[in-house]
């Protein structure tokens, strides 16, 4: 879809994502429709004017227990990705053994809602069993393992997944491959294997590879571009870079980002924002909130300045459920609503992203 005039469809954007309730503001603000006409304000329907798809990570749980949440969730955005329920730590707990009920209930419930689906994650270096993290398998089972693992869960979701991210944080910020089990066993090889495998069993779906720390243009960043421009010359069917967003107020905000993400785009590759939150110290204040704003605001930018970037998803919509404060000592504030109107999320949970 071709992108309008970008310079009001940002500011407007970049207002409605940064304020607890989206309609109100982006209606007082003389940029939206009349405040009566929900669907013409929502993040949404902003989003579509400037030809992308504005999406957040759904906890399911808040969705299932919190009705504000849950509507929230579905009025507001066009896409949704899982924070957790797609891992494979919740899928297949035991060996061979699946669960895909949390995981399949998103699915519906995007569907109802005429939301598309981010895949998230086939592979990673965290969230794994503990039967595959304890056992000393050797190099030809771990690469069966994880060859029958993409397999299965790329074709139990087959048809119903615009976007897989395929590949997540492999490499460190000094831009080598991270030092994971996939890599001291199967070598770096694992990435083309796990594009092909997704890809067999769902030719249909996106295929991306997901990293952070590779806003602007950087060691990692680069690391990552000279990786996919091999894969590409080697016809591993990878479709698009997402790129995290996972930003903090203290630190400067990468102001190349558009710069950086052209590199990806003048491959043929796709690019997306794909978990968008900017931490603040707390409490936060009026200053903390400013560079809040300006980060949000180039990580926007820079996706609308892109010609292949298809969206932009937020990590969570509300604080009461953002994984910041329990990963982040002293941080939060980072989501774009501070709006807290449901239960505290459950204690001991994993908010990893």
């Amino acid at each position: 879809m071709r992108k309008p005039t970008k310079a009001v469809l940002t500011g407007a954007a970049v207002a409605a994502l940064l304020v607890p309730c989206t309609v109100n503001a982006v209606a007082n603000s003389g940029r939206g429709r009349p405040h009566q006409d929900t669907s013409a304000t929502t993040l949404g329907a902003l989003g579509k004017r400037a030809g992308l798809r504005i999406g957040t990570a759904v906890d399911t749980s808040a969705l299932a227990e919190d009705a504000s949440y849950r509507a929230r969730a579905a009025s507001e955005f066009t896409s949704v990705t899982p924070e957790n329920v797609m891992k494979w730590d919740a899928v297949e707990g035991q060996r061979g053994r699946y669960d895909w009920s949390e995981a399949d209930k998103l699915v519906d419930f995007a569907r109802a809602n005429g939301q598309l689906v981010r895949g998230h994650t086939l592979l990673w270096h965290n969230q794994l069993p503990g039967w595959l993290t304890t056992a000393d398998l050797g190099a030809d089972e771990l690469r069966a393992v994880l060859r029958k693992h993409i397999t299965d869960e790329a074709r139990h979701f087959k048809g119903r997944i615009w976007q897989w991210d395929v590949v997540n944080e492999a490499f460190d910020d000094d831009g080598t491959l991270r030092d994971s089990i996939w890599l001291r066993k199967l070598g770096p090889g694992y990435i083309a294997d796990a594009f092909r495998w997704a890809h067999e069993a769902d030719p249909k779906a996106k295929l991306f590879i997901n990293d952070y720390n590779i806003e602007g243009v950087n060691a990692k960043s680069t690391a990552l571009l000279e990786l996919v421009t091999r894969l590409r010359e080697q016809h591993v069917p990878i479709d698009g870079v997402g790129i995290q967003g996972h930003l903090a107020v203290q630190y400067n905000a990468p102001h190349d980002i558009a710069a950086n993400m052209k590199r990806f785009d003048d491959l043929g590759l796709e690019t997306a924002i794909t978990e968008a939150d900017v931490r603040i110290p707390m409490p936060s204040d009026s200053t903390g909130q400013e560079a809040q704003a300006e980060g949000y605001d180039v990580l926007l930018r820079g996706c609308l300045l892109t010609r292949r970037c298809t969206d932009f998803t937020v990590w969570g919509f509300s604080d009461t459920y953002s994984w910041v404060p329990s990963t982040f000592e002293g941080e939060g504030a980072a989501t774009s609503s501070t709006r807290t109107t449901g239960p505290s999320p459950p204690t001991g949970r994993s908010w990893t992203t």
